[in-house]
């Protein structure tokens, strides 16, 4: 575990505090309680941290959400070298299907870490939800009016 340094000491002279620590979002109790030398109701210097909201805690729905990305995850794996072995077209749109999956799914969880509030995760995740579809839609027509992502690639080893 880190060493917290008083950071009034670094600050200067003057005794003012580290502008990084005025942002709400940068300030955890107990650290603000640490700077300016008083204790935190309740807190025992261990904290457990869950950076994900736990809405589906013990469901089954979390259950089979983390197993199909982990299915996923593994069909990636072993879709990529096929589809360069047999590039086709099924191939083509089998990659496009399981990229934008798998890209929304891990693109949803930093969406979950790192943006807060609820008007601001549901605009985050609407705007994440309309990237997919664009994307999707984007490599969709890619595959139909061109030469597919197989080939795409291929074309761009050869160079």
């Amino acid at each position: 575990m880190a060493v917290l340094l008083r950071l009034g000491v670094l600050c200067g002279a003057q005794g003012g505090r580290a502008l990084f620590l005025r942002t709400p979002l940068v300030r955890p109790a107990h650290i603000s309680a640490f700077l300016q030398d008083r204790l935190t109701p309740g807190w025992t210097g261990t904290q457990h941290i869950h950076l994900s909201p736990n809405r589906h805690s013990g469901s089954k729905a979390a259950s089979l959400h983390w197993t199909s990305e982990r299915v996923v995850s593994v069909l990636l794996l072993g879709l990529l070298p096929v589809a360069y072995l047999n590039p086709c077209s099924a191939m083509d749109y089998s990659l496009a299907a399981v990229l934008t999956l798998h890209s929304h799914w891990g693109l949803g969880q930093v969406v979950t870490d790192y943006v807060h509030g609820d008007a601001s995760q549901k605009a985050a995740k609407a705007g994440l939800l309309a990237l997919s579809a664009l994307t999707f839609a984007g490599l969709c027509y890619f595959n139909y009016h061109d030469v597919g992502i197989c080939k795409a690639v291929a074309m761009l080893w050869k160079l």
